[in-house]
């Protein structure tokens, strides 16, 4: 792995970025020194006509594939549950984790990315329809047969994670070791819907903060980091869940940081989130260099220890 604490988001590789253009993004990211790359098996059915996943991790896998050598300086992660089974009936009808789907879910990913292992794999969501110790053997079953070598649980809350945890150590299986939640600088109202959040658990807080800070075995990754553009784009305004006076005190502090250090918002987030107490891994999806290039120097920027106590204290 390399010193660059970001994850490249692929979510839209193969639908709407093309070969040619996620190719080139991902070439120019691991050009610039990162590794760690994101996906998912259902990436992205809700806009193929298709109406099933797996065309990121095809995309990736072509890339791999006509990069030879390359397999071994990356860092690849997907998810397996949230596939659909059915054209319309998401979530209500989706993979899950039961042992068999997880079993054909790393086939697929797989055979699609052109591997023989990841190098996480996360539990995509929770599925309480199948005993947890079930899920948590399956998981464990594919680092034992090296097809894994790290598991996480994605959009699950701290006490599901934490009682998987606790039947693996109990039983000597390979444990959840990452958790992935979206989580960025802003915070909603505590128990306002998100638009475009339709994961019951997906939104982190404080207690998962806390959770990954005080046990340093647990990486935590922050997907939609930068609220989809918000930060940046006066056309896609903040959801309505993030109009509070919270907001309006740290975007101003942002603001201040921002331009003391000659940086966007973007970058300050960024660098806020990967550079903290704990460091976490944002993953950030882009649709060009630019955007690529501004995200890399983003979690580069050392913040002072004063700039962070502002940064933290305006709440």
């Amino acid at each position: 792995m390399t010193g660059v604490n970001m994850a490249l988001g692929t979510m839209y590789f193969g639908t709407r970025a093309d070969d040619a253009d996620a190719f080139a993004l991902l070439d120019r990211f691991v050009d610039a020194g990162g590794s760690i790359i994101d996906t998912a098996d259902c990436y992205a059915f809700w806009i193929d006509p298709s109406r099933h996943g797996g065309q990121s991790e095809s995309v990736i896998g072509r890339w791999l594939d006509r990069r030879p050598g390359r397999r071994d300086s990356v860092f690849l992660s997907t998810k397996v549950g949230a596939e659909p089974l059915a054209d319309d009936a998401w979530p209500a009808h989706r993979q899950g984790l039961s042992a068999t789907a997880i079993a054909k879910g790393i086939e697929g990913s797989l055979r699609r990315l052109g591997t023989d292992r990841v190098d996480l794999y996360w539990a995509h969501l929770e599925d309480r329809e199948v005993a947890l110790g079930e899920t948590v053997e399956a998981m464990a079953e594919l680092v034992a047969a090296g097809r894994a070598t790290r598991l996480g649980a994605s959009n699950h809350p701290a006490w599901r994670v934490e009682r998987a945890r606790q039947i693996a150590a109990s039983r000597g299986w390979e444990p959840y070791s990452a958790v992935q939640l979206s989580y960025s600088y802003l915070q909603p109202r505590p128990l306002a819907p998100v638009d475009g959040q339709d994961h019951r658990f997906g939104m982190a807080g404080a207690e998962a903060v806390d959770h990954a800070a005080s046990d340093p075995g647990l990486w935590l990754w922050a997907y939609s980091p930068l609220l989809r553009g918000s930060y940046a784009r006066p056309d896609r305004p903040f959801a309505e869940a993030y109009d509070h006076p919270g907001t309006t005190r740290r975007l101003a502090v942002l603001g201040e940081v921002a331009e003391e250090i000659g940086a966007t918002r973007n970058q300050v987030v960024l660098s806020w989130l990967a550079g903290g107490e704990p460091a976490i891994t944002p993953i950030v999806g882009v649709s060009s260099a630019e955007q690529l290039d501004e995200a890399i120097a983003g979690v580069a920027i050392e913040l002072t220890d004063e700039q962070r106590q502002r940064l933290d204290a305006a709440t």
